[in-house]
C-alpha cells in the first residue's frame, strides 16, 4: 500500500478568527459540512467527532490545536471497510494575507481506495473536501451556501 496526501487551498475573504469558529462550531459545520455537528474540547490528545442525525460518522484524537493557524487531528470514517495500518490526518493551516485567508487542508496517510475517479458524486477525500471547503468559503463570503453540496 502507497501512502497518499490530498492537499487542496482556497483563499477566502474573512478573518483568522472568523474562519476558526467555521471550522470548530457546530453552528457552521452543520451547514457547510453535510449537516455535521462537530465535537471536542480543542486540546491535544482530546476526541474530536462529526456526526449527523445523532449517529458519529468520523472521529479522531486532536495532535496539534494552534486558534486562528493550525488544526490538525487524526480522521477515521466508521463506514470504512479498508484495512489501515494507521488512521489518516487532517491538518488545516490559516495563513492571513491582508483581508483574505489562505486555507491550507492537507489529508494524509489516505490509501488508494480514499480516492474516488468519478466527477458526479462527492464521495471519496478528493471529491468531498472541495465540495465542503468550496461551501465554507461560501458560507463565510455570502453567508449562503452553495445548494448543489449535499448528500
Amino acid at each position: 500500500m502507497t501512502d497518499t496526501t490530498f492537499v487542496y487551498v482556497t483563499y477566502i475573504a474573512t478573518t483568522p478568527e472568523k474562519l476558526w469558529e467555521a471550522l470548530t462550531r457546530s453552528d457552521f459545520t452543520e451547514k457547510y459540512f453535510f449537516g455535521s455537528h462537530i465535537q471536542s474540547d480543542w486540546q491535544e490528545g482530546s476526541s474530536i467527532t462529526y456526526s449527523r442525525n445523532g449517529e458519529v460518522t468520523d472521529y479522531g484524537v486532536i495532535i496539534k490545536c494552534e486558534p486562528h493557524r493550525l488544526l490538525s487531528f487524526t480522521w477515521t470514517y466508521v463506514a470504512d471497510q479498508a484495512v489501515r495500518e494507521q488512521p489518516s490526518k487532517v491538518t488545516f493551516e490559516l495563513t492571513s494575507i491582508g483581508s483574505t485567508v489562505k486555507l491550507k487542508l492537507k489529508h494524509e496517510d489516505l490509501i488508494s481506495t480514499d480516492l474516488v475517479d468519478r466527477e458526479d458524486t462527492f464521495e471519496g477525500i478528493n471529491n468531498g473536501w472541495p465540495a465542503i471547503l468550496s461551501n465554507l468559503k461560501s458560507l463565510l463570503e455570502t453567508g449562503e451556501t452553495l445548494s448543489a453540496v449535499s448528500i
